[in-house]
C-alpha cells in the first residue's frame, strides 16, 4: 500500500475502488474509498458495499490503509487507485501474489478538500445513496440525465454548510426536512454532515405519499443510515418539539407557510425554505385592480406576488427574532423554483416596532386581506 500511502501524503490521491472477491459466497461485494476531513483531520472514509446494504465507516489514514491492505489480501483479488499522477491496479493471483499496473491517469484534480469551497464536490459519485436513488450507475458514473440535480445537491450542501456554521447548536442535532418528497436533498445532508463533517444529527423528512416514505426508509436502511427515517403524515400534524433546523424544498402553496410556524414555535435555530406555488395571496387578489401598471400584464403581476408573498413571511421571521435573508438557490436555467427564504435565529430578541407597519403599508398597496402565515402565527 505504498502508493496509497504516498498519494495521500502528496496530495494527488483521488480515490480507491477494491473488488472482485475471492469467494462467490462473499457478501460483501465492493469497498468505496474516498479522503475526507472531519473537523481538520484527514481520514479514509470506506463505503461498504454488501449484497442487500451498504455501510460507511469513517477510518484515520493508518487504520484505513490497513483495513484496506487486509481486504486486499483475504477478501479481494482487485483494487484501482486512482491518482492525478498515475492509475494504479492491484491484481492478485490465487496463490496470493500482488502484481501492479500503472497507467495514465484517469482524473487530473485531486478530491482532497481544497480551500477553492465553490468547485468542492461535497457529494462525491460513488456515494451508495446516489446510487439507490438513481443519479449514478452501479460503478459511481453519474447519469446523464441526472446532471442538474447531482449539481443541485452539491450547491445544497455547500449553502448548508455556510448556514450551519453561522448559528449556535445542540451537541445533538435535530433537522426536520418538510416535504422531502424523493429525498434527494434529505439523503445528501444527512450523509455529508455525519460522514463528512462528523456532526451529530437526527434527520426526520416529513412526506404525504407513503409510497415515497417507503422507499426512502428502505434506502436509508439499506445504506445504514440509522439516524435517517421518514414519517407519512401532513406537515400540520408533526407534533414533536424539537427542531433545531426546519427544512422545506418546494413545499406547495400554504405549507411552507405550515413549516415555517412550525419552526417558529419549535424555536429553531435555522429556518430554510425554497417556497413555490404562491397561490393563496394571487388568489386572494384575484379580480382587484392593481394600481401600478406593472401588474397589468399575468406574468408580471405572478412574479409580483411571489415576492408579496416571500417579503411577508420574511418580514414575519424577523417578528419573530430571525435575521433573514433571501437569494438564488441554483441556476434559472435549471428550475424556476429557484428562490430560497433563510431565517437565522438570533442570540438576542430583535425589537423593531417599524415590522408590523411594514407588512400592513404592503398589504394595503397590494388589496391584500390577510397572509396566511400571519394568522397561523397569531
Amino acid at each position: 500500500m505504498h502508493e496509497l500511502a504516498r498519494s495521500l501524503s502528496d496530495h494527488t490521491f483521488v480515490k480507491m475502488t477494491v473488488s472482485n472477491p475471492v469467494s462467490k459466497q462473499e457478501s460483501l461485494q465492493t469497498l468505496y474509498v474516498r479522503y475526507i476531513e472531519i473537523k481538520q483531520v484527514g481520514n479514509l472514509s470506506i463505503t461498504y458495499r454488501y449484497k442487500t446494504n451498504d455501510q460507511v465507516k469513517n477510518h484515520t489514514i493508518e487504520a484505513g490503509i490497513r483495513e484496506i491492505e487486509k481486504c486486499l489480501t483475504h477478501t479481494f483479488r482487485n483494487a484501482v487507485l486512482f491518482t492525478t499522477e498515475k492509475d494504479f491496479s492491484f491484481l492478485r493471483s490465487k496463490k496470493g501474489k500482488i502484481t501492479v499496473q500503472k497507467s495514465k491517469p484517469t482524473f487530473s484534480a485531486s478530491q482532497h478538500v481544497s480551500h477553492d469551497r465553490q468547485k468542492v464536490k461535497r457529494a462525491s459519485g460513488d456515494q451508495a445513496y446516489l446510487m439507490h436513488l438513481g443519479i449514478t450507475d452501479a460503478n459511481g458514473i453519474l447519469i446523464p440525465k441526472m446532471a442538474d440535480k447531482y449539481r443541485q445537491i452539491n450547491k445544497y450542501l455547500e449553502i448548508i454548510e455556510d448556514l450551519i456554521e453561522s448559528v449556535k447548536l445542540p451537541e445533538e442535532v435535530h433537522i426536520v426536512d418538510m416535504g422531502s418528497g424523493k429525498g434527494y436533498l434529505t439523503f445528501a445532508l444527512y450523509d455529508y454532515l455525519v460522514h463528512d463533517k462528523g456532526l451529530n444529527v437526527r434527520v426526520t423528512g416529513i412526506e404525504l405519499r407513503e409510497e415515497l416514505v417507503t422507499y426512502c426508509n428502505d434506502i436509508a436502511s439499506t445504506c445504514g443510515f440509522s439516524k435517517l427515517s421518514f414519517i407519512c403524515k401532513p406537515i400540520q400534524k408533526y407534533t414533536e418539539k424539537q427542531i433545531d433546523i426546519l427544512i422545506a424544498l418546494h413545499a406547495c402553496d400554504t405549507a411552507t407557510d405550515d413549516a415555517i410556524y412550525k419552526g417558529i414555535v419549535s424555536d429553531a435555530k435555522l429556518i430554510v425554505c425554497a417556497p413555490c406555488c404562491h397561490k393563496q395571496i394571487r388568489q386572494q387578489v384575484k379580480g382587484i385592480e392593481q394600481e401600478s401598471p406593472l401588474l397589468k400584464f399575468g406574468i408580471f403581476k405572478e412574479r409580483q406576488f411571489e415576492m408579496v408573498t416571500d417579503t411577508i413571511r420574511a418580514l414575519i421571521l424577523e417578528q419573530h427574532s430571525y435575521h433573514t435573508k433571501v437569494f438564488e438557490f441554483i441556476s434559472n436555467e435549471h428550475t424556476r423554483k429557484n428562490v430560497m427564504l433563510v431565517g437565522a435565529k438570533a442570540e438576542n430578541i430583535i425589537e423593531d416596532r417599524t415590522l408590523q407597519s411594514k407588512i400592513e403599508g404592503i398589504k394595503k398597496e397590494f388589496h391584500i386581506d390577510f397572509h396566511y402565515l400571519e394568522k397561523l402565527v397569531k
